[in-house]
């Protein structure tokens, strides 16, 4: 049974006490958890999260890194960097880096290549803008993205989660049914299976990113697909992402 991972994407929010403070009541409540926690905080403070969460189960994961291993790259960071302070993880292909950076896929295949390279796990993010949907294009979008998967092999696979999440949601306040989500991470499953075959397809993790809140998580995460959450705007507070964390938990038992 694939394990749930409840990932939190602080985006450019909380600034250092605030984020102190929330990982603080984050390591304190879990020292352990049936689930994966994750926090992604602002790169300034990556550092000073990871002392803060030392020997609890939440992990840490960076927004962004660049793929080349070191050079005259001036506001980049590489995956050595991360390692060095102490990340586990690194988000490739959020729709943000996407629309308002102009990240493309070939780009983003190098980027996600170098983070396996550094021993990072990568969460490859994928989803359709609104009017994809409406013109039935979602597919044929989200198998073009997955050719940020292109540099990597089937053992890789081990350390690549896919994040399914439909932009026309994230941060709307609007969430894709049930049906919905289902139906989009049963299709980037079965594209996994024509890659890489059953036993890989079975083993890896989608998660759903897309106004997660605490009144929806336990619904998603039951769905068969559904592997856990990448939650923007409720990971920000203690209380709301705990709630997530514990609906988590609670899908858990019940796909065990």
């Amino acid at each position: 049974m694939r394990q749930i991972l409840v990932a939190g994407n602080w985006k450019m929010n909380l600034l250092q006490n605030q984020g102190v403070a929330l990982s603080q009541a984050l390591a304190s409540k879990y020292a352990s958890c049936a689930v994966e926690v994750l926090v992604c905080p602002a790169l300034p403070y990556l550092s000073g999260i990871a002392t803060t969460i030392r020997g609890s189960a939440v992990q840490l994961g960076a927004q962004n890194l660049y793929f080349a291993p070191q050079g005259a790259f001036t506001g980049e960071v590489c995956g050595d960097m991360l390692k060095d302070i102490g990340c586990g993880w690194v988000l490739v292909g959020h729709s943000e880096r996407r629309q308002f950076f102009g990240e493309q896929d070939e780009l983003l295949a190098k980027k996600v290549a170098a983070g396996l390279q550094h021993s990072l796990k990568v969460v490859l993010c994928v989803g359709e803008l609104l009017a994809e949907r409406q013109s039935g294009q979602t597919e044929a979008v989200l198998e073009k993205q997955m050719a940020g998967l292109a540099q990597v092999s089937a053992e890789q696979m081990a350390n690549i989660v896919i994040a399914y999440e439909p932009v026309w949601a994230i941060g709307t306040g609007v969430t894709a049914s049930t049906e919905q989500a289902q139906q989009a991470h049963s299709f980037l499953r079965g594209q996994l299976k024509s890659k890489y075959g059953e036993t890989v397809a079975s083993a890896t993790r989608i998660l759903y990113g897309g106004s997660v809140k605490a009144d929806n998580a336990l619904e998603l995460l039951s769905q068969p697909d559904v592997d856990g959450a990448l939650v923007g705007g409720a990971s920000l507070k203690a209380d709301s992402f705990i709630a997530i964390i514990e609906a988590g938990i609670q899908a858990q038992t019940r796909k065990n």
